[in-house]
């Protein structure tokens, strides 16, 4: 598989692992109701076409471009102490929902890192902008990386959270049996249909588990972690949502790992915004740090304690200072 591969050209037609549905946006609840991903607010949702795919948007601002990209197990909610933030400090803040994620389509295919890549700029390009202040979690921060690297042009800034150097993770979990370790339940995503399954069994209690234990003290909110719950139920979400940590490890053996990893040397021209939290196990601080290496232009690490794996959640006024610092840094 290459890195940039042409953009899914059939979506209608299924692959022969799982049955992908069109998103609805909505999963089951209690009480026969429907539960939606798109939350009311001071925001706007609506839908836009990029890279041959739908994607949901929630937007609030007026401005330059704030585009932030969510993590796993996570959706566009996952930024909303920042939205409002953002919009009051003047700017346009734009939440995606990543292929495959929340009120975006679910396609058959397209979840190696330079196709989701892809979709993040498509999506800059189809609000209209030129270039973007690029903001990404975990998952989302690794194609913040990739897509500064892909389109330089298209990012003002960069500002990486929970996410190390795609070339950094890979080097760590063929050589780090501590951050191998870090990413058992990436492990347990490789075997087929069982990991889909065990995801939405009992409302999702597994994910629940999962969030409560990668945070740190502060933890998260009852309110967000029976949002994520919810939102891994929508149908066909979990199969998709972790088809680019299948992809992860099954590369890094493969001409299209190993490639990948060869285009990712190129030095990233954007000023670059690294945050870690100190107490995160899923993502070790001593894997992280190191990005400065690929970035060719102001580069900032900052190490929160006390924090885990959600800063932006976990301590969202910390969080939001240092971003908002960042981007009024590099606005021209």
């Amino acid at each position: 598989m290459a890195p940039t591969p042409e953009p899914e050209r059939e979506p209608g037609r299924k692959p022969a692992r799982e049955p992908v549905e069109a998103a609805s946006g909505d999963a089951p609840a209690q009480g026969g109701e429907a539960w939606s991903v798109r939350q009311a607010g001071p925001w706007t949702h609506r839908d836009l076409a990029a890279n041959g795919a739908r994607f949901h948007i929630a937007e609030l601002g007026s401005g330059p471009l704030v585009l932030l990209v969510h993590g796993w197990p996570e959706y566009w909610w996952a930024w909303r102490h920042q939205l409002t933030a953002l919009a009051a400090a003047g700017y346009r803040a734009v939440a995606l929902d990543l292929r495959g994620v929340g009120g975006s389509d679910r396609t058959p295919r397209g979840y190696d890192p330079g196709n989701l890549a892809l979709d993040i700029t498509g999506v800059i390009r189809s609000l209209g902008e030129r270039r973007a202040h690029l903001v990404g979690h975990a998952s989302g921060g690794t194609l913040a990386w990739v897509a500064a690297v892909m389109r330089p042009s298209v990012i003002q800034s960069l500002t990486v959270v929970s996410a190390a150097h795609p070339r950094d993770l890979r080097r760590a979990l063929l050589t780090d049996r501590r951050q191998f370790a870090a990413f058992e339940h990436v492990l347990g995503f490789q075997r087929p249909w069982i990991p889909e399954r065990r995801l939405v069994a009992d409302d999702a209690e597994l994910v629940g588990g999962y969030l409560t234990s990668w945070t740190g003290p502060n933890g998260l909110d009852e309110a967000a972690v029976h949002a994520y719950r919810q939102a891994i139920q929508i149908p066909s979400t979990a199969h998709c949502s972790i088809e680019p940590y299948r992809w992860l490890l099954r590369s890094l053996a493969r001409p299209d790992g190993i490639q990948f990893a060869r285009r990712m040397k190129k030095p990233i021209t954007a000023p670059t915004l690294h945050i870690q939290g100190a107490a995160d196990p899923v993502l070790l601080s001593h894997t992280a740090l190191g990005g400065g290496e690929y970035v060719a232009a102001p580069y900032r690490w900052r190490l929160l304690p006390g924090v885990g794996h959600f800063p932006h959640e976990e301590a969202p006024e910390e969080f939001t200072a240092e971003l908002l610092d960042w981007i009024g840094r590099h606005k021209e």
